[in-house]
């Protein structure tokens, strides 16, 4: 006797006709025509079922506070720190809290269950970090978040944020953050990076560092990154996060930098949307991507991923917690385009973040955690494509939220509907 079983679903590795079996809230089966009776049964109807959407690298203390105090009118990565800045002295808990708890509710609906989130440690109060943590505790029934202490005006530019950042690992924060390229010097920004995996290697954190956020072709702090990774032994628990000047960088130089990063094992994490927005800026034509060399990495067997960054704030106007249209701007931008790169696409929003967030129980396997997605699609392509509508959402067995079937020519039709139209909240 299953708690729940999906039934006829289509798997992203490419398996058809596989049902699944769940009992108290783990993968109990995974076999075509499983036998057995079930609590409740969903027919996927052939169409494709995945492990949720993970976004391993966001702003939660910033998201949705777009126009507050005022608009980012250059559309660059200094006006909207320097916003923030001026609007850190006017947050509240309260609203901290609230908007964080609307995006979470945004983020459940479209299938997204697990979040990284760098929070802000370069204010006295501490207040976001207060306030997240708050956070994390009330969705941890529904959303797996992981907070990352993230010094945002720089760990010694910022007088005070190497205490501040201690104070919040000592609060409770999971992961080590850092921005080594906004420091004052190149110096004091590769510094910045040998103390702060020293911090994660004496604690027993994970690293993650926006790392050469920048046009530069100079700014290589991934190589200190890598460097220190080695140095050590934090493989596997570090990621660089941007890496944007790769972008600019000579090729020479990155021929040597990607077996660097592999041999250490360093992730990296891109953020199609908010680094085809940012960079380039001062460019006239042409205008450069700014988006740093995943599939070039993936070659390496670099673990990477796509992240959403930001959603209406001060350096993102727009955004809707839509994984899917990350990887479709990844997969453009990235000239990602024949069929064994799309399918990584979808790879790099879900597994790839997941494995750098160290998820537990993660995956389509017997024992993982029932956790998983019905989107109205084919396969992993169609699913991007489309921007797939996520027919059930479902944590640890139970369906949190649904959609009615969208109706459309270019989607496969005479597929019968299989949930609810009406959307289930999760709170």
């Amino acid at each position: 006797m299953f708690d729940l079983k999906i039934t006829n679903a289509t798997l992203p590795d490419g398996r058809t006709g596989m049902d699944i079996g769940v009992q108290n809230g783990r993968i109990a089966a995974l076999e075509p025509h499983l036998p057995g009776e079930a609590g409740q049964t969903i027919d996927a109807s052939g169409q494709l079922v995945a492990p949720p959407f993970v976004d391993c690298h966001f702003h939660m203390d910033a998201t949705l506070s777009l126009g507050l105090p005022r608009h980012n009118e250059s559309g660059r990565l200094l006006e909207g720190i320097q916003i923030w800045g001026e609007l850190k002295p006017l947050l509240t808990h309260e609203a901290v809290i609230q908007r964080a708890l609307d995006y979470c509710d945004l983020a459940v609906s479209q299938g997204l269950l697990a979040i990284r989130t760098h929070v802000d440690i370069c204010d006295d109060r501490l207040l976001g970090v207060e306030a997240l943590l708050e956070v994390k505790k009330q969705v941890a029934p529904y959303i797996d978040l992981q907070l990352v202490a993230f010094p945002q005006d720089g760990y010694y530019r910022y007088p005070g944020a190497v205490d501040l950042l201690n104070r919040a690992l000592d609060m409770g924060v999971d992961v080590v953050g850092g921005i080594p390229h906004f420091e004052r010097t190149m110096a004091d920004g590769a510094a910045s990076v040998t103390a702060l995996c020293e911090i994660a290697a004496t604690r027993g954190l994970l690293v993650d560092l926006h790392c050469d956020e920048t046009d530069d072709p100079l700014s290589r702090h991934i190589e200190t990154l890598a460097y220190e990774t080695q140095r050590l032994g934090l493989g596997g628990r570090v990621n660089g996060s941007h890496l944007t000047s790769m972008h600019s960088m000579d090729n020479y130089y990155v021929s040597k930098l990607l077996p660097l990063m592999a041999e250490a094992g360093v992730s990296a994490t891109a953020n199609p949307l908010i680094n085809i927005g940012i960079q380039g800026r001062h460019d006239t034509y042409p205008k450069r991507r700014g988006m740093t060399r995943i599939p070039e990495m993936l070659t390496y067997g670099i673990t990477c991923a796509f992240g959403h960054d930001c959603v209406m704030d001060p350096w993102y106007s727009l955004g809707q917690a839509d994984m899917l249209e990350v990887a479709s701007m990844g997969l453009h931008v990235g000239h990602m385009s024949s069929r064994d790169a799309m399918r990584q696409c979808f790879d790099l929003v879900t597994n790839g973040p997941a494995r750098i967030m160290h998820l537990d129980g993660y995956g389509l396997d017997i024992g993982c955690k029932a956790d998983m997605v019905l989107l109205q699609a084919a396969d992993p392509i169609e699913a991007i494509r489309l921007k797939a509508t996520r027919l059930a959402v479902i944590k640890s067995g139970k369906v949190i939220a649904s959609a009615p079937r969208r109706e459309s020519t270019l989607s496969l039709a005479g597929r019968p509907h299989m949930v609810d139209a009406s959307t289930v909240g999760p709170r």
